[in-house]
């Protein structure tokens, strides 16, 4: 961030050549002392050279854009450079201060100056940051900050609309008062390493302090269980399908014209087909329809069975977005909100749709049409498709997924010609940021491979030795994350990411979010204490946070930022001694609290069983945890 070297060059770049170590002499009963901590540990700031970071003293703009620069080093250039008048060519920061212009950190002033030695105000380095993150423009920006701010009407107008999508996004730190915005009042440097902590996910701030975080005192638990080891053809990659091709293959490349579109893996015996894919319209020459072929080829000598156990596929057409409530009774699977959530909800009852057939025979050395799925358009629109198999075959098979423009289905010699021509689909999405190590802004990309791991089962004890969960202590809470990747653990260390076994080399690295994978999870509910217990259980959105086992972050008030939309199936034996078995969709948000989808009263001593089973949906974005509370 900021380099204090002499009392005339005051700041320039830090430099590999820092400490290690930094341990600032004046932080140490700072409210945010772990926050400047890591930022120093991570070299992106440094103190004085007596030690100390002063943490209380003003942050200039020129020293603003050289730590938007550190923080943000990959971000693109968005216009061309200019000059400044009150910036001279032998300023300490010029060449700070304009890459920070051209990639659209910082605008200038009226009669083109920068005025680079003014305190730069909290309301506009809040805004500066927001840009950083790129984050969406709310419809009516002034609303959403009167419901988290007493002094929202000081906000200037520049700076409302981007303050509003830094808070909802949760980057905004106010101390002492949370509620206290004190949008004209000068930045300082403790302030800015709290905002800038937050917006590189850097989990130390206190989360008393950060506008509209609500903590939740419980104990957060890795999930037991892990991932089976069947594989998925897994095809999510272009997400958005601008040009006709290849969308994933694992034929072998002997013979293909672009053979590093082909991965070379043949399936045998049970796996499943995901495919994720979308097709937009923007204006009326856009307009058509994209066949989404799948074929299947059998390499041996032998005619090979395809069995196809459970099968669907929606398009958005035919599965709208629609606004549902939270919670929603849905025993005949009629109640979803796009094709991923209407899709899942097919796989979880055992269907099998009607444009599947229940077997494929295939002949040896052939070739046969598995699915021809259209997704068609027309300007201005868009048009998703999401496709769900669970399948057996009693020979290896080679899959792949392609993307034609046609408004016929095409024929299977046209498909193996694309297949054997054809280059990658586009438009391709961005590179994948290597894992490790983590880096700011993380782009986990989407994906297109063969990924390990269908299906995920626990039987959720106090311990591996023993049969039973004990429930909470009265007014007591724990919790087992779902759909954890990596750097979203939720403090457990657990990344539930389905490995790749093969992919493009410009595609994610795991499965993130694990979309199409069955969750089933067995909870042996026992109450030991000697008095009736009433128990929820539900399934929760907290915030992605790292900051402890201990605690749990939701926001409040709400927003409209859906992080989930899928049927749960609940199975368990109500206080009536009657065994039930509902499905349930749930819609929820970022940070959203959730409704319990079972209430049980207890008996002193008694033992019941709750089975919660899930297919992880499309659309969605983890993480999200299964709850077990006792009331008080």
């Amino acid at each position: 961030m900021i380099l204090v070297t002499t009392t005339v060059t005051l700041f320039s770049l830090l430099t590999l050549s820092s400490p290690d170590v930094v341990a600032f002499s004046d932080t140490q009963s700072y409210w945010a002392k772990h926050c400047v901590q890591q930022l120093g540990d991570r070299k992106l700031i440094t103190g004085y050279p007596d030690g100390s970071f002063r943490p209380d003293a003003t942050v200039t703009r020129a020293e603003a854009a050289v730590l938007m620069l550190n923080a943000f080093p990959d971000s693109p250039v968005k216009r061309t450079a200019t000059s400044f008048k009150d910036v001279s060519a032998n300023y300490w920061a010029n060449k700070a201060i304009s890459t920070a212009y051209q990639k659209g950190f910082f605008s200038g002033y009226p009669g083109g100056i920068f005025q680079p030695n003014q305190p730069i105000p909290r309301a506009q380095i809040i805004g500066v940051i927001a840009g950083g993150k790129n984050y969406s423009p709310l419809s009516n920006p002034m609303q959403t900050l009167q419901q988290y701010f007493n002094d929202a009407a000081e906000i200037p107008n520049y700076a409302q609309n981007a303050i509003a999508s830094a808070t909802i996004n949760s980057i905004v730190v106010n101390y002492p008062n949370v509620k206290q915005l004190k949008p004209l009042q000068s930045a300082t440097r403790g302030e800015v390493a709290a905002l800038m902590c937050r917006a590189l996910n850097i989990y130390t701030v206190p989360p008393q302090y950060i506008a509209g975080v609500e903590v939740d005192s419980q104990e957060v638990r890795p999930l037991p269980g892990k991932l089976d080891l069947i594989p998925t053809f897994n095809s999510n990659s272009p997400e958005l399908v601008t040009t006709e091709g290849i969308l994933l293959s694992t034929f072998p490349p002997d013979g293909k014209q672009v053979q590093s579109a082909h991965l070379n893996y043949s399936f045998q015996g049970r796996f499943d087909i995901f495919a994720h894919h979308i097709v937009r319209a923007e204006t009326p020459a856009q307009s058509r329809t994209v066949y989404q072929g799948i074929i299947v080829h059998n390499p041996g000598n032998e005619p090979v069975t395809l069995q196809i156990l459970q099968a669907a596929s929606y398009s958005t057409k035919e599965a709208q977005f629609i606004t549902l409530p939270d919670i929603l009774e849905n025993p005949q699977g009629s109640v979803y909100s796009g094709p991923g959530d209407r899709t899942m909800n097919d796989v979880l009852r055992g269907v099998r749709q009607g444009i599947f057939p229940q077997k494929l025979v295939i002949e040896p050395k052939q070739t046969q049409i598995l699915a021809n799925l259209p997704i068609s358009v027309q300007a201005p629109s868009s048009n998703g498709r999401t496709t769900m198999m669970r399948l057996a075959s009693s020979g290896p098979v080679y899959v792949a997924n392609l993307a034609k423009n046609s408004n016929i289905p095409p024929t299977l010699g046209e498909w193996q010609k694309l297949l054997d021509t054809g280059t990658l689909a586009g438009k391709r999405d961005p590179i994948p940021t290597p894992l490790d190590p983590p880096r700011e802004p993380t782009v986990f990309s989407r994906v297109a491979g063969v990924s390990q791991g269908t299906q995920w089962q626990a039987q959720i004890t106090d311990n591996p030795n023993v049969s039973e969960l004990t429930i909470p202590q009265p007014g007591k809470t724990f919790s087992y994350p779902l759909g954890t990747v990596h750097l979203v653990t939720l403090s457990t260390g657990q990344i539930q990411s389905a490995a790749m076994l093969r992919r493009y080399p410009d595609t994610a690295y795991f499965a993130h979010s694990n979309y199409g994978v069955e969750y089933n999870l067995t909870l042996p509910l026992r109450n030991i204490t000697n008095q009736t217990q009433v128990i929820n259980v539900s399934i929760q959105t907290p915030l992605k946070d790292e900051g402890g086992i201990d605690r749990l972050l939701f926001l409040k008030p709400n927003i409209e930022q859906i992080f989930f939309r899928g049927t749960v199936r609940v199975s368990y034996i109500d206080d009536n001694g009657v065994e039930k078995t509902r499905y349930v969709h749930l819609v929820q948000r970022r940070g959203q609290m959730g409704e319990a989808l079972v209430t049980l009263k207890m008996l002193a001593g008694e033992q019941r069983q709750v089975q919660i089973d899930f297919l992880y949906p499309p659309d969605s974005t983890p993480p999200q945890v299964l709850t077990i509370k006792t009331q008080r």
